[in-house]
């Protein structure tokens, strides 16, 4: 059986796989191992019916994940999953080579995810080519949930949103003052808390305010992610994964088009994509 697992902040997308038939598809918790220590993933992976009744059956697991980027992460969810997966061989990898896999195969392009998080690179075929992107919900993750959620937090702690939409993200979400810094400063995994957002913003994206929100993030990651590369790597497809990108793919194909960029594919799950490419190679 082979385990196939591509995971953002929010969820992780999990597939099990046994002589090409697909036995479990579920999610999880999103496994991050740049703010989630071993301790926290490997009860992720304990709280799991799926997980834990085929823990010994498992012979191979492909991760892939946000977070996952440096050998040294990659390592500590090898570590983790060796010690719940007793008998299996664990490979794990960044999400973007994920989203690069499963929408280009082994041909060349640019990749780009708008998700939880946001990030981009070229994709030469085979590996991600570095680059200074992908640096985090803090400092970037340009139009993801998770930059949406900061604009929005703080309008509506400043008092700055339309009254209107105050009122509806109320209704929608049990929020005050101490509740938000303590759920961004005191917690273990703010990320979390942050894209819990995401549904109500779909739900409210024709609202102008938050329709100016999304776009502008979306302009914002064509100018700091796109354009950059493009002229790096001109003449190249341009195929993106993620669920910014899949919901709001009208807006970000319009907005690439503004700086003569053409969108080929949007999907917003890679894991199934994913699955199908390691399967035809076990």
């Amino acid at each position: 059986m082979i385990a196939v697992v591509y995971s953002g902040s929010r969820y992780a997308d999990w597939r099990l796989a046994e002589k090409g038939r697909i036995l479990h598809g579920f999610r999880t918790t999103g496994i991050n191992p740049y703010i989630q220590d071993e301790r926290f993933i490997y009860q992720i992976l304990n709280k799991n019916t799926h997980l834990i009744n085929n823990a010994e059956r498992i012979r191979k697991i492909y991760f892939f994940g946000a977070g996952a980027s440096s050998r040294e992460r990659q390592a500590k969810i090898e570590k983790v999953f060796m010690q719940f997966f007793k008998n299996a061989k664990v490979k794990a990898s960044h999400d973007v080579l994920a989203s690069a896999i499963s929408t280009f195969g082994n041909e060349k392009g640019i990749i780009g995810i708008i998700g939880s998080g946001s990030n981009a690179a070229y994709y030469n075929g085979r590996k991600i080519i570095e680059n200074n992107y992908g640096l985090g919900y803090i400092l970037a993750d340009e139009a993801s949930t998770n930059w949406q959620a900061r604009y929005v937090l703080k309008d509506f702690l400043t008092e700055s949103m339309p009254q209107g939409f105050r009122e509806k993200l109320l209704r929608k979400h049990n929020i005050d003052r101490k509740t938000i810094l303590d759920k961004v400063y005191n917690t273990p995994n703010p990320n979390i808390f942050l894209t819990s957002f995401a549904d109500f913003f779909l739900e409210n994206k024709d609202d102008p305010y938050m329709e100016n929100i999304i776009k502008k993030g979306l302009d914002t990651y064509v100018k700091t992610y796109l354009v950059p590369l493009s002229e790096t790597y001109p003449d190249v497809t341009l195929h993106f994964t993620g669920s910014v990108a899949n919901n709001y793919s009208e807006w970000l194909r319009a907005i690439a088009a503004e700086y003569h960029l053409n969108v080929g594919t949007i999907i917003r799950e890679p894991v199934q994509n994913l699955l199908k490419y390691y399967l035809n190679k076990n």
